[in-house]
């Protein structure tokens, strides 16, 4: 059986090469032939696919219970809304940000990454290929959530599709920088455990994932407003529940875009290609 060092080195040839025939030399082959071994990987992992598939259901399913008790009326949603909302941020946590953090980490300490660059494939393609399967992923997940919520939770259909979709790709987008970027921290994949835990943490907690802002104090609430995931989250819930006025959106899309300028420019500035032995 192949090991995860062979597959993705055998892609990296063949994406850097274009297999001798051609048919990978542009950027498009090579992101699928990224995305192809990166999937192929993903699959063998037990853990990881444990993790990106069943950890974030079961998670908004016990914190829903947690919720049943509280009043959330004056924030304009019901507890099924909040848990579902906060279930997609889960999965977007869970299967984009925690789980590439551990990939990332995985191919620069076996030398995938050092090889990827020897060829034509550029450094963002190597980035973007690697972090593809995991995005299809959330997405997929975020869909079968967002169906089940309006088939089986009596939660209303999306108001704005439009908002929707963009606040889910404007946190894949994010979540995959500070992915990058939080893999710089991280020695093996056993320590992204650990290195993922403040994101995690601060983001389930201040970034209205399954408690709107709305129910904290103004002052808590107004540094929660710039936390990373709260532009985003604020985008989603906004796309499918409403109750977001004007003012409040372009503060979240702008929240959204400074964030993830900051991530790119981290990346750019920090991501380490070489083993950190």
């Amino acid at each position: 059986m192949k090991t995860a060092e062979t597959v993705t080195a055998e892609t990296a040839g063949t994406a850097g090469t274009g297999g001798g025939t051609g048919r990978l030399t542009t950027a498009a082959g090579r992101l699928t032939a990224l995305g192809r071994a990166e999937l192929t990987l993903l699959v063998r992992n037990r853990t990881a696919l444990f993790t990106a598939l069943f950890v974030p259901i079961a998670m908004m399913g016990s914190i829903k219970v947690s919720l049943e008790g509280t009043d959330l009326g004056g924030a304009g949603v019901t507890v099924a809304e909040a848990a579902l909302t906060g279930g997609v941020g889960t999965v977007l946590l869970m299967v984009v940000y925690a789980n590439l953090v551990s990939a990332y980490t995985s191919r620069r300490e076996e030398l995938v990454l050092k090889r990827l660059r020897t060829g034509e494939t550029a450094d963002r393609e190597i980035l973007a290929g690697t972090a593809l399967p995991a995005a299809a992923l959330a997405l997929a997940q975020c869909v079968v959530l967002v169906a089940a919520g309006i088939a089986f939770l009596d939660v209303g259909g999306v108001r704005r599709p439009d908002l929707l979709a963009a606040g889910l790709l404007a946190a894949i987008v994010l979540l995959t920088a500070l992915a990058a970027a939080t893999s710089v921290l991280t020695r093996t994949v056993e320590s992204a455990q650990i290195t993922t835990m403040p994101m995690f943490l601060v983001s389930l907690l201040g970034s209205g994932l399954f408690v709107p802002l709305d129910t904290l104090p103004d002052r808590v609430a107004s540094v929660c407003e710039l936390l990373p995931m709260t532009g985003v989250m604020t985008l989603v819930r906004a796309g499918w529940i409403g109750g977001v006025d004007g003012p409040d959106l372009l503060g979240a899309g702008i929240s959204a875009v400074v964030w993830t300028v900051l991530a790119v420019y981290a990346v750019r500035r920090w991501f380490r290609w070489e083993p950190r032995r």
